[in-house]
C-alpha cells in the first residue's frame, strides 16, 4: 500500500500495527463494539456467542461484558449471568421469557412497583393474567398458584415496607404445586435480589430458580449507570431467558459494564459501611416522636425479623419510617424538604443519601390502608453523626421537638 495522500484514509483504517499480546492491568480491558471481525469465512458461520466461546456481534457480548457477567454470577452463586439496559428490564425480560398467553404470574404485594405495573399493563394486554399474594404467609401463596401458574415473584426485603419473607418456605409451596402437577412447564421462581445483592444471603442456596438484580444499584455504587442482571444455576432456563433477551436486541454499552466492573471490588466493603450507618439510623429514629413505627429487618419489630436473621447476615441501605396519622402529610413533606444532606431522589445504594415519601394505600392492597405517612430513607456513605444531625433539624418541620442529638464521643 502506497502513502499517498488520497490513500490516507485506508491506511487509518486498515493499519498494521497490533499492540503486543500480554498486557495485564487492574482494570479489565473495555471492548466497544456492534461489528466484530472474523478471520474466515468458516468462523464467521461456527462461532457461539451463547456459551461465550466466541464473538458474532456487539449485542450478543464482548470480552468485557463476558468479563462483568461472570463475576456478577460469581457474586451471586449461580452459574450463567445475562446483562440488560436496567433492573426493569431483566424483570420485565423474565416475564416475557417465561410467560405466553393464558398463563398467570404470581407477585407479592410489596413487589417492585414498576414491576407490577408491568404485570398489570403489558402483559395483561398479552392475554396473561396475574395476582399478588401475602409475602409474609406462604399458604397463602399456596392457596393462590393454580392450573395456569408459571411464574412466582419473590422480594426481600419487600420494596418501601421492608418486609423479611421466609424464601425458603414460599419456595417449597412452589416446589410441592409442581409435584402436583403433570407436563413439562414447571412453576419458576424468580428473585428480585437488588436488597440482597448477593452479599446478604445466598438466592440460589435458598432455592429460587432466578435471581435478578439492578445492577444500577450496589455493583455500580456510583449512581451514575443503569443495568440490570439475570443469573441462574439451570442451563436450560438460562438459554431460553437468553434468546429471549437476543430477539429482544436488548445489550449493554461497554462504558457502562466498565462503570460496574469498577464498582464490583468494593462492593462488600459498601454495602457492610451503608448497613451499619442504616441500623444506627434507623434505631434512632425510633425513639423520636411522631413515629408510629421504623421499618427495616434488623429491629426486633419490623415484619420478618425473625426469619432475617435466620436466613441473612446484612440488611443493606434502606429503612422506613411511618408516621402517625395524625401527622397531615404536607407536614411530612417539610420534613423531607428540610432535610440537607438526604437529597430527594429516586434509587439507591449510591454514595449520596436519599429520601423519598409514599402514600402506603396508593401501592398496597394488602395490610397498610391506615397507615400514616411513610418517608423511606437509602442511607449512603456520610458519616453517621453527620446524617443523625441532619435528621434532627429537619424533624422540626413536624413541630415534634426531636431527642436530644448525641454529641460523637457518646
Amino acid at each position: 500500500m502506497n502513502k499517498h495522500d488520497d490513500d490516507l484514509s485506508t491506511r487509518l483504517i486498515h493499519h498494521p500495527y497490533k499492540p503486543p499480546a500480554g498486557f495485564e492491568a487492574v482494570a479489565p480491558g473495555v471492548h466497544k463494539a456492534s461489528t466484530v471481525m472474523f478471520p474466515d469465512v468458516e468462523a464467521l458461520r461456527t462461532y457461539d456467542w451463547k456459551d461465550k466461546s466466541g464473538y458474532t456481534y456487539g449485542l450478543h457480548g464482548t470480552p468485557t461484558t463476558f468479563t462483568l457477567e461472570e463475576r456478577i454470577a460469581t457474586l451471586e452463586g449461580g452459574e450463567h449471568c445475562m446483562l440488560a439496559p436496567s433492573g426493569l428490564s431483566v424483570i420485565s425480560l423474565v416475564d416475557m421469557a417465561l410467560l405466553r398467553q393464558g398463563d398467570e404470574v404470581l407477585l407479592p404485594d410489596n413487589a417492585y412497583g414498576p414491576g407490577k405495573v408491568f404485570a398489570e399493563v403489558e402483559l395483561a394486554a398479552w392475554g396473561i393474567t396475574h395476582r399478588f399474594y401475602n409475602a409474609m404467609d406462604p399458604d397463602d401463596l399456596a392457596r393462590r398458584i393454580g392450573p395456569a401458574t408459571r411464574l412466582v415473584w419473590l422480594e426481600a426485603a419487600g420494596s418501601i415496607t421492608l418486609e423479611y419473607p421466609d424464601i425458603p418456605a414460599l419456595v417449597e409451596r412452589v416446589r410441592q404445586a409442581n409435584a402436583q402437577r403433570s407436563g413439562d412447564r414447571p412453576v419458576v421462581t424468580a428473585l428480585d435480589n437488588t436488597w440482597g445483592a448477593g452479599i446478604a444471603f445466598n438466592a440460589f442456596d435458598q432455592g429460587v430458580d432466578v435471581s435478578v438484580q439492578a445492577l444500577t444499584k450496589y455493583p455500580s455504587g456510583g449512581a451514575d449507570v443503569l443495568m440490570g442482571s439475570v443469573v441462574t444455576r439451570d442451563l436450560a432456563l438460562h438459554r431460553k431467558i437468553l434468546l429471549t433477551r437476543m430477539r429482544l436486541g436488548l445489550g449493554v454499552g461497554a462504558n457502562d459494564a466498565e462503570l460496574v466492573l469498577r464498582g464490583l471490588p468494593s462492593v462488600a466493603l459498601r454495602y457492610h459501611a451503608q448497613d451499619a450507618t442504616t441500623r444506627a439510623l434507623a434505631t434512632w429514629a425510633q425513639q423520636q416522636p411522631g413515629v408510629a413505627r421504623v421499618l427495616h429487618p434488623a429491629l426486633p419489630s419490623s415484619p420478618g425479623h425473625d426469619t432475617w436473621k435466620r436466613d441473612a447476615t446484612a440488611a443493606a441501605c434502606l429503612f422506613s419510617v411511618v408516621f402517625d396519622p395524625a401527622i397531615a402529610q404536607a407536614r411530612i413533606d417539610a420534613f423531607c424538604n428540610g432535610l440537607r444532606l438526604f437529597r430527594l431522589g429516586w434509587s439507591w445504594a449510591g454514595p449520596t443519601s436519599l429520601c423519598a415519601p409514599y402514600h402506603l394505600a396508593s401501592i398496597r392492597t394488602q395490610g397498610w390502608q391506615d397507615a400514616g405517612g411513610l418517608v423511606r430513607f437509602a442511607v449512603g456513605l456520610e458519616a453517621v453523626d453527620d446524617l443523625r444531625a441532619d435528621l434532627a433539624q429537619a424533624w422540626t418541620a413536624l413541630h415534634c421537638k426531636p431527642d436530644p442529638f448525641p454529641s460523637p464521643q457518646t
